[in-house]
Order: C-alpha cells, then sequence, then structure tokens
C-alpha cells in the first residue's frame, strides 16, 4: 500500500498516527499496530532530510512502534494472578491526550478567528450627558427628617471629632521659636561688664529667659574671651565660674 504525504501536514509523530488511525477508520484502544507501523515506516522512507531535529522525533516515535510490534507478535506470558498488559496502553494513553489538546487548540482557533470580526469602539458620551445631574427633590429628601434626627446626626459628629482629638498632645500650647541673636547678646554682655567688673558666670545664665537664650548667652561669652575683653576663673574644682571684666568703663 502505498501512501503519499508531506512532512508539513504533521505537526509530530502522534499526529502522524492520528492520521494513519482515522484514514484506516480502526478503534483507538485497538490499534492493528502491524499495519499501522508498516504504513508509518513507509511513511519515514518517503521523508526528506529538512530538518534532522523534526526527522529524530518521527524516528523515535517509530523505534518505539516497533518494539510494540514485535511485543505484540511474541506470545503473551499471562498468570493466573493478573493478566498480560497490553504493550499499547501507553501510547494510547498519548495519543488520547494529543487527541484532546489538538481539539481544544481547534476550538480556541475557532473563537480568534471570531473574534477577529468583532470591533469594538471606544466609549464616547456627549458633554451634555457628562455633565448632566439627576435633580434633587429636597422636600422628598426631608419628609422623614424631624429634628431629634438632626440633633442625633448633629451629636454624632461632634462625638467623631471629640475621638479625634489627641488627649495628650491637644494640651500642649503652641511652641513659639525664640529669636536669640549672637551679636545683640555680645553687645549686652559687653555694656554688662562695664558696670560690673567682677561677676558671677552661673548668675549670669540663671538670668537668662530660655534654652535657647542660655545657649546663646554661653558663646557670646567664649566671642568676648576670644576678643580678649573678659576672661574667667575658678578657685577650684566645682566652684563658681567668675567673670573679670577687661572693658574700660
Amino acid at each position: 500500500m502505498e501512501l503519499t504525504v508531506k512532512l508539513q501536514v504533521f505537526e509530530g509523530p502522534l499526529d502522524l498516527l492520528l492520521h494513519l488511525l482515522d484514514k484506516n477508520k480502526v478503534n483507538i484502544y485497538d490499534i492493528p499496530i502491524v499495519e499501522i507501523t508498516n504504513q508509518y515506516m513507509e511513511y519515514i522512507r518517503e521523508m526528506k532530510r529538512q530538518d534532522l531535529n523534526v526527522m529524530s522525533e518521527f524516528l523515535v516515535m517509530a523505534a518505539t512502534l516497533i518494539d510494540i510490534k514485535s511485543k505484540m507478535l511474541l506470545p503473551a506470558k499471562e498468570t493466573e494472578e493478573e493478566e498480560a498488559e497490553d504493550p499499547r496502553a501507553e501510547l494510547v494513553e498519548q495519543l488520547l491526550e494529543y487527541k484532546m489538546y489538538k481539539c481544544i487548540s481547534y476550538e480556541l482557533k475557532d473563537r480568534q478567528m471570531d473574534a477577529e470580526k468583532v470591533m469594538f469602539k471606544e466609549p464616547t458620551i456627549p458633554d451634555e450627558v457628562a455633565a448632566y445631574e439627576e435633580p434633587v427633590d429636597l422636600e422628598e429628601l426631608m419628609a422623614d427628617v424631624t429634628l431629634k434626627k438632626l440633633n442625633d446626626i448633629f451629636k454624632s459628629i461632634m462625638r467623631k471629632q471629640e475621638d479625634k482629638i489627641d488627649p495628650v498632645r491637644s494640651k500642649f500650647g503652641k511652641i513659639e521659636k525664640e529669636e536669640v541673636s549672637l551679636s545683640d547678646k555680645m553687645v549686652y554682655l559687653e555694656q554688662y561688664a562695664m558696670t560690673h567688673p567682677h561677676f558671677s558666670f552661673r548668675s549670669l545664665l540663671e538670668a537668662q529667659c530660655g534654652k535657647m537664650e542660655i545657649i546663646v548667652t554661653f558663646l557670646a561669652v567664649l566671642e568676648l574671651m576670644k576678643m580678649g575683653k573678659i576672661t574667667i576663673y575658678q578657685d577650684k574644682i566645682f566652684d563658681d565660674i567668675r567673670i573679670e571684666s577687661k572693658v574700660a568703663a
């Protein structure tokens, strides 16, 4: 029996086997392995060596068919406990799975072709329709509203506002930035030193109003020391630091 086919008709060895089964109109669960193998080998002989990778797949299947054919020709060894396993079983399972996926691919291809015939239009809404607002009937909206309901709603809103207030942070006052100028503080200390030849460093700092002013005063003392307008001394460790003025009155 002659068989003239082309390689590009089939997507692989399983596809060729399904074609041969359909052509011979045989049951996939009862494959006449001898006849199908002969037809498959005839197809292999007529193939042209175009793609060795594709050719190798067909040759592997040919070897599988020959192996199954040889097992079918040998007498089956049956035991009392179990029947002999059909050597075609694995091949049948592969063919059924391939056939299922092939049918699914045809279904998807049909859906793709149907989808290509469908045209979609971007939604366009006229300006007057987009700007339309449904009128509100105030009388109907306020029909079941009473003073008690309004009062309950008001209390509920106020209660939510109170819940948002931090009980700790809400008691903090506004913190204002202290504006203390180093140059102004230096002028103040220089004038103070003119009338106070000797004074206490501790008393000077205690007379300041805030932390920032204390810091600036300390810096001013350092600057005046650098300029030689004042000197500092301490009799003993941990004693009060004394400041001596070098500024002429």
